[in-house]
């Protein structure tokens, strides 16, 4: 029975066997998956293990189906304050403080998250404050670095409140330099079987098909995002949601690990630049034709002829640096003297016809036709 795991699981947490405690309320959710009480106490056990994007999760559940139950909002403020997820913490906080107003845990935690906000704010000037999770539809198509799509593994049992342990749906995501695109391959989900929300660090993706287990994704990201910028797109064969990052710099990873040191900013020059897509394998193939020009021109002054290509560059050069009258003078006498003659003074040879002089010990000879 569903109950006696229940008392099982609390007898578990006041002996502070965490693990034992989540494990056993995870078997009560199998058989009771609409408990909201179980979520909130399974979310409290889940802080106790440091597990705290499983106990966001879990609260997010218990308050979907008890949006009046305010340890729930408790919870949830506990869970963001410890992911320094101080805006979304602050909002859950203030929704809970209305439920309970005398309780002073939610006072202590609300002025926590507001000097740490201040703080946020004083360190550094730039950053954008946001005031709650929000989102918004977007139909924008975002270029940028391809990550190889995968199974969307759970978070955990846990974090999944269902009692499937089989991910429903698989995820991909790319990037450019201002903006990440998760892309949930769900096809023809109906718009009010969705809910995505955003926070400061997390992604909270909900699909509640009829006659199916409840799809939840809720990772933490590798770095922080704009909410009010965030967006979604449903389209017929997947769910399409672009993250704002709140600094421009690379995500190795789409989920949060210690493992992964701090990545460098990128430099985005120009508004053209930043949408331009990068990928892993390309290369540069724009090429300089002024340099490769300059290149060529180099490689045919400094290249050595002999005979008759010699005496020709010779020709060529002269020809290409002389001005119109020795261009002029360089054409009448070539031709006029049938090859055997080249001057440059147009003086000499513009006003008279210019006579063939073959060379020494041969003759000209005219052709008839």
């Amino acid at each position: 029975m569903a109950s006696d795991l229940e008392k099982r699981a609390k007898e578990a947490f006041v002996d502070d066997n965490f693990e034992l405690a989540v494990d056993l309320y995870s078997q009560a959710l199998d058989m009771d998956p609409r408990n909201a009480y179980l979520f909130a106490d399974r979310a409290q056990a889940n802080i106790k293990l440091n597990n705290f994007t499983e106990a966001v999760a879990d609260a997010n559940r218990a308050i979907e189906l008890d949006p009046a139950m305010s340890k729930a909002y408790l919870r949830k403020g506990t869970a963001c304050v410890k992911l320094e997820e101080y805006q979304t913490a602050k909002a859950a906080l203030e929704a809970g403080a209305c439920l309970t107003p005398d309780d002073l845990r939610f006072t202590n935690l609300i002025k926590e998250c507001d000097e740490r906000i201040a703080e946020e704010t004083i360190d550094v000037p730039k950053k954008v404050i946001h005031n709650a999770p929000g989102f918004s539809h977007s139909s924008d198509v975002i270029s940028g670095t391809v990550k190889d799509s995968r199974p969307c593994h759970d978070i955990s049992r846990q974090s999944m409140g269902t009692t499937s342990t089989k991910p429903t749906y698989r995820h991909a995501y790319y990037q450019k330099p201002t903006e990440v695109v998760v892309t949930i391959f769900a096809k023809a989900v109906p718009a009010k079987n969705v809910a995505i929300e955003f926070g400061e660090q997390i992604l909270s993706v909900s699909i509640n098909i009829p006659g199916e287990d409840v799809y939840h994704f809720q990772p933490r990201l590798f770095g922080k995002i704009i909410p009010e910028k965030c967006r979604y797109e449903l389209l017929s064969t997947k769910i399409e949601i672009c993250l704002s990052k709140a600094e421009a710099i690379n995500w190795p990873s789409l989920e949060f690990s210690k493992d992964h040191t701090v990545p460098q900013k990128i430099n985005v020059t120009s508004g053209l630049q930043s949408q331009r897509p990068t990928y892993p394998s390309s290369k540069s193939r724009a090429v300089d034709w002024d340099k490769l020009e300059a290149q060529v021109k180099m490689e045919e002054k400094e290249e050595k002829l002999d005979g008759d290509a010699a005496v020709n560059k010779l020709f060529r050069d002269i020809y290409q640096d002389a001005d119109e009258d020795t261009r002029r003078a360089m054409r009448k006498s070539f031709v006029e003297s049938n090859g055997t003659v080249l001057s440059t003074n147009w003086k000499d040879v513009g006003s008279k016809k210019v006579e063939g002089s073959p060379p020494e010990g041969m003759e000209m000879k005219k052709w008839e036709y």
